[in-house]
């Protein structure tokens, strides 16, 4: 399927972990739990992978519950399997804490690189008031942005895609072959990506095709193809403008 960037009008992205630094925004919102417990044993890739675990699992069981009260949930459950005080609060407050991860350095600069050559799309696992906190640091408007919220269900459930294709068909005018999508999990959107016969991009934060950690996301056991393949969303604005002459 590997062609040039060239041969797609639109990029339909993931929003957390390829935009938005979810890893540093969920860690850091773990901290007033950690703190009261007093646990300075707890590091941050043992609690990323729980995390990772526990969310996957909550997501696929109550597929309709919105991520700010399910993130709650997770952080309840999380508590609980590494023995940490909780209350209600501090619960809802972790739910709440979305709007306060940060972009990457380079997400804003590179998106209005890519918005000068094609459509950019969101498909995020979150609600509609999380991704608009967010979608303030981002720096470009998007032409469309598909939620959890808006489908109901949460990636990698295979809805999520059928979804974004049908409505980026209906609304845009924008056909299966027209997408690239980008991402950096294989877990939520890679694997479904192929599925779909969609070109993808795999931007690659973690580091996991050089032998990274999988972080705050579920691990998958045979890594799907990908197209291309970037560290950064900046190497990929690079490369687009390289292929175009500059």
């Amino acid at each position: 399927m590997t062609g040039r960037l060239s041969d797609y009008t639109t990029l339909t992205f993931d929003c957390y972990g390829t935009l938005i630094d979810w890893e540093s925004g969920i860690w850091d919102a773990y901290q007033p739990l950690i703190m009261a417990s007093g646990r300075d044993d707890l590091h941050r890739s043992a609690v990323l992978a729980a995390h990772a675990r526990l969310e996957s699992a909550q997501q696929a069981e109550t597929p309709g519950v919105l991520y700010r009260d399910l993130l709650a949930r997770v952080h309840l459950d999380l508590a609980q399997v590494y023995g940490l005080a909780t209350t209600p609060e501090m619960d809802a407050a972790f739910g709440m804490s979305v709007a306060r991860w940060p972009a990457f350095p380079d997400t804003a600069d590179a998106l209005r690189r890519l918005k000068k050559r094609y459509k950019l799309v969101i498909l995020s696992n979150v609600d509609r008031a999380g991704f608009a906190a967010s979608n303030r640091k981002l720096g470009v408007a998007f032409d469309a942005i598909y939620t959890a919220e808006d489908i109901g269900s949460y990636k990698p459930d295979p809805r999520n895609f059928d979804y974004l294709l049908a409505h980026l068909q209906s609304e845009h005018g924008v056909g299966h072959g027209d997408i690239l999508h980008t991402a950096q999990s294989l877990f939520h959107d890679h694997v479904q990506a192929r599925a779909f016969g969609l070109a993808n991009v795999w931007i690659d934060r973690q580091g996991l095709s050089e032998g990274g950690g999988w972080g705050a996301t579920a691990e998958v056991a045979e890594r799907p193809e990908v197209d291309f393949l970037f560290p950064s969303m900046m190497a990929m604005a690079e490369a687009v403008e390289a292929e175009a002459g500059g």
